[in-house]
């Protein structure tokens, strides 16, 4: 462990990089520890306090408390059993020099958080190659299915990362709704922000408050702007629709509340729902799923990259008598 305050000046290679990312490329510390010592201005950027989200700039110098040194031990696989490697290498759907793209099954966290100590970025030293660690440079939700590309290092991480950013990435996503939206096409915009709900739980004999995504006034505090274009490709009478969503900004739950405000919340959705009856005798579980994405490259083709879909979505398609074929090969052409 280091024994005093240190400085880093930050390289061009590393710039718009998150800094609580960074800070765990040099040091062994856990998520919450970072968020105490920000909270209390021991880690500071330039001299100031500042958030675990916020990107890092080219010669910007991080302070950073003494510390553990990150080990320079490689990957160990051993550390791994058998199921967790063929766990993560089964998810596996196109890789090449630059990225691998994975079909992340719901249920699973992308990264790890208070109380989540499965998720797919602890296993992410199963996929190394010549000792270089895979990085993430997206998040899908919990219970969202569909794909999540890494980086096969820092600098393809830092390009894909602009990408995103810059929305350049186009994604389309599935999802079977609850009920069918009116109009049965179009776009969503306004603004949202993140506050808390109270709640009951099932014994009524507490309340408590959890963290969602509700529509507000472009002025009021924390509001963010979220489009979202949606188009419905078949339905189950009114029962259910299957519905193609292509966000154009990448706000928390943005896909989840859109549908919500429409009246027909996406099936198997506990957070955001609407209060139309849920259709019986189908799958559960939330179904939306990141159906396909492309990045784009200004030098030759642009990568197209699907995801088939998960078992509980296969059901549910099975049983309102969608068609995956009618669209399978299909991208924004749908919109």
């Amino acid at each position: 462990m280091s024994s005093q305050v240190t400085f880093h000046t930050i390289s061009e290679t590393d710039s718009g990089v998150r800094l609580d990312r960074w800070i765990k490329r040099q040091k062994e510390i856990p998520q919450g520890q970072i968020e105490k010592l920000l909270r209390t201005g021991q880690i500071r950027v330039d001299g100031k306090r500042i958030k675990a989200k916020e990107r890092l700039t080219t010669g910007c110098s991080v302070r950073l408390p003494p510390l553990p040194e990150k080990t320079s031990k490689k990957p160990v696989f051993t550390k791994f059993n058998r199921e967790k490697r063929e766990f993560i290498q089964e998810l596996v759907i196109y890789e090449d020099d630059e990225i691998i793209a994975l079909n992340k099954p719901p249920g699973i966290a992308v990264q790890g958080g208070t109380k989540t100590y499965e998720h797919i970025d602890g296993l992410l030293d199963i996929l190394a190659v010549k000792q270089e660690r895979p990085k993430l440079v997206h998040r899908l939700d919990r219970d969202t299915s569909g794909v999540l590309i890494l980086a096969r290092n820092a600098t393809v991480a830092k390009r894909l990362g602009e990408l995103f950013r810059s929305r350049e990435i186009s994604k389309v996503y599935w999802a079977v709704t609850v009920g069918v939206p009116n109009p049965r096409s179009g776009q969503l915009r306004g603004w949202m922000a993140k506050g808390q709900t109270n709640l009951q739980d099932a014994n009524k004999k507490r309340a408590f408050a959890r963290e969602k995504m509700h529509i507000v006034n472009q002025n009021d505090k924390n509001a963010v702007h979220a489009v979202t274009d949606y188009t419905v490709i078949s339905t189950a009478a009114q029962t259910a629709a299957w519905v193609a969503l292509r966000p154009l900004t990448g706000r928390t739950h943005q896909l989840r509340l859109h549908m919500a405000e429409l009246g027909t919340s996406i099936l198997g959705d506990k957070k955001y729902n609407s209060s139309r009856e849920m259709p019986s005798g189908l799958s559960d579980g939330l179904h939306l799923h990141s159906r396909s994405l492309v990045i784009p490259n200004p030098n030759g083709k642009s990568k197209l990259i699907t995801a088939p879909l998960p078992v509980h979505i296969q059901k549910t398609f099975a049983t309102l008598g969608f068609l995956e074929e009618e669209v399978a090969d299909f991208h924004e052409e749908i919109f």
